[in-house]
């Protein structure tokens, strides 16, 4: 079974490096392709054996709109090639429990959905943890939260539109499409896993945010400090609860009853705010 990943990035150089060695060792650097948004000679240091196509940074008009066509075109392709294509920005990893996969391949060749959503979470930097040191970072950071709008679809086997976390229908087949969780597949959203990575992140995006132009990202970009204050506001106050009981409510909430949307004809997870927060197991230290 042949399985790539691709991804878009400028800078987020940490979070790249975590995408590049995760994927890396699960599917052989060779299958990873990279979307460079302006030239950046950092990227090919980073992601060595990674396929990179450059492309200008000149104007962010109808932002994500350019970004989801540019990327739906490439998986397009890729679909030709790979019985898998993964989709992930460069601070998600795809991760999976190895107490029901052996590997990020099998759990995906145990799959036979069109389309894969994978359970979300955010993985949180708390008062106390140490400085992040080279190797996994599932290894040295262990808060989470897990979260609907971070459970996005991941992999599709076949060409199909990804768009606004979730998948672009023909309209006959929107109430009909599968709507598919993968038990035991993990979205690991790094946003918020590496302090000083975070504070360079939310400058970016608060240039993007405040540029000139139309369709720019939206307020999570142009007030991006305020955004990062109120997640940890908010993270702090969720309830804690054991791994087994986080999960497995997270998954009954959130692998069901999917958001089918008439505007844009997308099924996706809905993204629903949950109150708890748990810590990952001892098992997936080898990931990230």
């Amino acid at each position: 079974m042949k399985i790539c990943a691709l991804t878009m990035v400028y800078r987020d150089y940490w979070a790249l490096s975590r995408w590049y060695a995760h994927h890396g060792a699960e599917l052989g650097p060779q299958n990873l392709f990279v979307v460079a948004h302006g030239a950046d000679p950092r990227i090919a240091q980073i992601c060595p054996g990674a396929s990179i196509l450059t492309i200008p940074r000149e104007r962010f008009d109808n932002f994500d709109k350019v970004r989801a066509g540019l990327l739906n075109g490439l998986h397009t392709g890729l679909a030709q090639i790979y019985d898998w294509v993964i989709r992930t920005d460069a601070d998600e990893l795809i991760c999976y429990d190895p107490a029901r996969h052996a590997s990020l391949p099998a759990a995906l060749a145990a799959q036979d959905a069109p389309v894969v959503t994978a359970l979300g979470f955010d993985l949180v930097e708390q008062p106390g943890d140490a400085p992040l040191l080279d190797g996994p970072v599932l290894a040295q950071r262990r808060h989470l939260a897990f979260s609907g709008h971070y459970s996005k679809a991941v992999a599709a086997r076949r060409p199909i539109d990804f768009l606004l976390h979730g998948v672009k229908v023909a309209p006959r087949r929107l109430e009909s499409f599968p709507f598919h969780m993968a038990p035991g597949l993990y979205l690991a959203h790094l946003k918020y896993a590496h302090a000083d990575a975070l504070r360079d992140a939310t400058s970016v995006r608060m240039q993007v945010g405040n540029a000139e132009g139309q369709g720019l990202p939206g307020a999570g970009w142009a007030r991006a400090d305020e955004d990062a204050a109120k997640f940890h506001a908010t993270f702090a106050e969720k309830e804690p609860l054991p791994w087994e009981t986080a999960e497995a409510r997270a998954f009954a909430t959130l692998s069901v009853k999917p958001a089918r949307l008439e505007r844009g004809s997308i099924v996706k997870t809905r993204a629903l705010k949950l109150s708890w927060r748990t810590t990952l197991p001892d098992r997936f230290a080898g990931q990230g």
